[in-house]
Order: structure tokens, then C-alpha cells, then sequence
């Protein structure tokens, strides 16, 4: 159904080019996108008119770094259950997602397109999807989730569909067919593990995976079908290596030093610092049954996430919003906006979730703006959120209207 000819008045918009409040506008939306934005007089006589009563108008949050699908922290065990399953409780997970204000997320890794099209047909309510598929890893990567006394791949192998079992790769050939075929399944960018992880059983920290050569052949790939690449990377050479290879952003990148923010810059790349999942894990990794090395690993790069947030701020590496959280701890998805207030100011975190990240996925226009032509994707806000962002810690509270494309998601301005 189509939605109807809506204004929204004396509302105070954040725009987030600017990063400045704008008293006094009128925002008009027609089907599932904004038709006018103005502080002019315009005439609304057809519209449903809502007064907003002077609240900040925010755009849609953007989430670059979820996992949809990740409905448990076992990665191995959901990697086991019935697709059927996977997705019912993903549905969930985005249902959530969605009510916190996040109106579009970047999945990085673990959905496919059967999602993504549930919640296009609103068959699931959400953010709107963009995937990865599986994400692409060599032979005992971080995607590799075979315990270390595994050694067939066969169980692994019959593990298609939803769950965050990597696509094994192993020299330059099998990356392009791995990423060919993540294109081919309807990929909207290509996640690739370039260095170790927390969460996997074998990999160091701070090694390296991939030959360059193979980093290359992954973003040659994903740039042939007019897509990008981000990888997953903490350490400084694994950074250097992946943004020189020509990956768009970074995952995490807890590790890297002043030399590796000024390689970031000079190649162009975003930094997607996934802090919420550090202090989740800390809290909760030991009593989860993490091992002792997953949990050495974890301390390590949780005591050094502010220190690349401010790195690259200082060196102006574009930053954009992300997650990472697993299992029941992804209700702490807004708990980021908090984590980031010691590095970066209010109008910078907002900037962060919305047109940095949408400028990141290159959907500049589209999203993460309040503006002509953009689909109608908003919130209406109690306070000041270039002050604080305290009303985003509680956003059923907090958050008084609730829009996607038009649609009303929740509203409760008469409160």
C-alpha cells in the first residue's frame, strides 16, 4: 500500500552535512521519500500534518557493521542449524534493530538475499539490508570455524546459507571464484578477513592473512561487478596491506598506529570501529565459555579501540558507525553512540551514523539525509542530540516518531 502525502511541522532538523540544528522546518513525504525539506512557506493542505512541536528531527541511523543472522555467539553451533531457524530468529534481531532507530544497516557478513528481500516485501519489519554473503577467508582465517582438532571440511562445506561460516580461499583463483560467487548470489560489498580475530580459534591477533596478491584479486573483483570490499584487520601491517590492496574500510582496526591512519588517508578509506562488542565480551566472554586465548586476545585490542578512534580523527580518516555484536548482546547496539563520546563529540557520532556511513556504502543521497529525493527515513527526538545522545541509550523513550520510507514505524508524540 502506498503510504500518504505526509508534513511534519516546526520541526528542528540535525542536518547531517552541516552538523547543525535547523529551527522551524517543515519536511514533506510523499510515498517512501522526502519531497521537500524547507523553512519556507509551503503549502501542506493535502498532507497528513504532524507537529512535531520543535523536537530535533534526526535522520535514520545506519549500522555498517551487523550480523543479522548472528542470533547466538556459538558461531559454530548456529552455523549447524536449519536455515528455517537461522532466519525466523534473525527476524527478530532486525525487528529490534529497526525500533532502536537503526532505518538501514550493513550487514558484514552472514545474510543472504532471501533476507534482504523478506524485509523488502516487509514479509520481516527491519532496517533495510545490504549484505555481504559469506565472508571470504583463507585456510585457518578468521572466518575458518573448525575447532583445531577438525580437519575435514566436510561438515563446514554443507553449512550453505545463513551463518558466518567463511568462504575458504586459498590462492588467487579460488579468491576470484569465492568472490564471484558472493556476486552472484546478490552481494551488495565483499567482506574478506585480512588479519586475525577475538572470536576464532587459530588465528593471531595481530598476523596477517592473504598474499597481497590475493587481497588485490578479492577488490578486483568486487569493483568488476561495481561493488567495494571491506576487511576485517586490527594490526598495522594487516591494515597497510588491506587499504593498499584498495579495500574501502576497515572493520575494527583497534591496533593501528599514526603511520597506518596516514596510509588509510592517503588510499581514501574508512575506519569502522566496532567498540560495543569489546565491552559486551568483556562483561560477558568469560561466563559465554570463551577459551583463555580468545579472551587474551579480546583484552588486548578492548584497551586500544579509543586510541584508533581518536588516531584517526586526528588525521580526519573518515569514521563511520558499526557494532559488531553477537547473540543477546545485540541489544546493546546503541550502547556504541555512549563508547564514542570519550573520542568524538555528539555532532561527530551522529555524523558517524548517518552521512559518513552512508557516503561509506555509496548511497550518498539515499540515506543518512534529511533531504529531497532521500527515502523518508527519520526520528523525533526529546532533547538535544548535539549536546548529548543520552535520548538514543533509552530510544523507547527517547525516540517520540519513528519513520522508514514513509511508513510510520511507531509514534508517541502526544506523550
Amino acid at each position: 500500500m502506498t503510504a500518504p502525502r505526509l508534513a511534519l511541522r516546526h520541526a528542528t532538523l540535525f542536518d547531517s552535512a552541516s552538523g547543525e540544528l535547523q529551527p522551524g522546518t517543515t519536511i514533506v513525504v510523499e510515498g517512501d521519500r522526502f519531497a521537500a525539506v524547507t523553512a519556507e512557506p509551503i503549502t501542506v493542505d493535502d498532507a497528513r500534518l504532524i507537529d512535531v512541536g520543535g523536537r530535533v528531527v534526526l535522520p535514520g541511523l545506519i549500522d555498517c557493521h551487523v550480523h543479522v543472522v548472528a542470533a547466538s555467539h556459538d558461531l559454530v553451533a548456529l552455523a549447524l542449524q536449519p536455515p528455517s531457524l537461522v532466519g525466523a530468529q534473525s527476524a527478530e534481531i532486525m525487528r529490534a534493530m529497526l525500533h532502536r532507530g537503526f532505518t538501514t544497516v550493513r550487514d558484514a557478513a552472514g545474510a543472504d538475499w532471501g533476507l534482504q528481500e523478506a524485509v523488502a516485501r516487509g514479509l520481516y519489519e527491519g532496517p533495510r539490508l545490504f549484505i555481504a554473503g559469506a565472508p571470504i577467508s583463507q585456510t585457518g582465517g578468521h572466518a575458518d570455524m573448525r575447532p583445531r582438532g577438525v580437519r575435514s571440511t566436510a561438515m563446514f562445506c554443507s553449512c550453505a546459507g545463513l551463518g558466518l561460516v567463511g568462504a575458504i580461499a586459498d590462492g588467487v583463483g579460488e579468491v576470484r571464484r569465492a568472490v564471484r560467487e558472493q556476486v552472484r548470489t546478490g552481494a551488495n560489498h565483499i567482506k574478506i578477513m585480512a588479519g586475525g580475530g577475538v572470536s576464532s580459534p587459530s588465528d593471531p591477533i595481530d598476523g596477517t592473512q592473504f598474499s597481497e596478491e590475493e587481497l588485490r584479486a578479492a577488490v578486483e573483483e568486487a569493483e568488476a561487478a561495481n561493488l567495494y570490499a571491506l576487511a576485517h584487520a586490527y594490526s598495522p601491517r594487516a591494515v597497510t596491506r588491506a587499504v593498499r590492496a584498495g579495500v574501502r574500510s576497515i572493520e575494527h582496526g583497534n591496533l593501528i598506529d599514526e603511520a597506518t591512519v596516514r596510509e588509510m588517508k592517503r588510499h581514501g578509506a574508512y575506519l569502522v570501529p566496532t567498540l560495543a562488542t569489546y565491552a559486551a565480551l568483556a562483561a560477558e566472554g568469560e561466563k559465554l565459555g570463551w577459551t583463555a586465548s580468545m579472551l587474551d586476545k579480546l583484552r588486548e585490542v578492548q584497551g586500544r579501540g579509543l586510541d584508533a578512534v581518536r588516531l584517526a580523527r586526528a588525521e580526519g580518516v573518515p569514521i563511520a558507525f558499526g557494532t559488531d555484536l553477537l547473540g543477546h548482546m545485540q541489544s546493546r547496539q546503541t550502547s556504541e553512540l555512549g563508547l564514542r563520546a570519550a573520542a568524538l563529540t555528539p555532532v561527530e557520532v551522529l555524523r558517524s551514523a548517518t552521512l559518513t556511513a552512508a557516503q561509506l556504502m555509496k548511497l550518498e543521497g539515499q540515506v543518512g539525509e534529511v533531504c529531497p529525493g532521500a527515502f523518508a527515513d527519520l526520528l523525533v527526538v526529546d532533547g538535544d542530540p548535539t549536546r548529548s545522545l543520552e535520548m538514543l541509550a533509552q530510544p523507547s523513550k527517547g525516540i517520540r516518531l519513528l519513520m522508514q520510507g514513509g511508513r510510520i514505524v511507531r509514534e508517541s508524540l502526544a506523550a
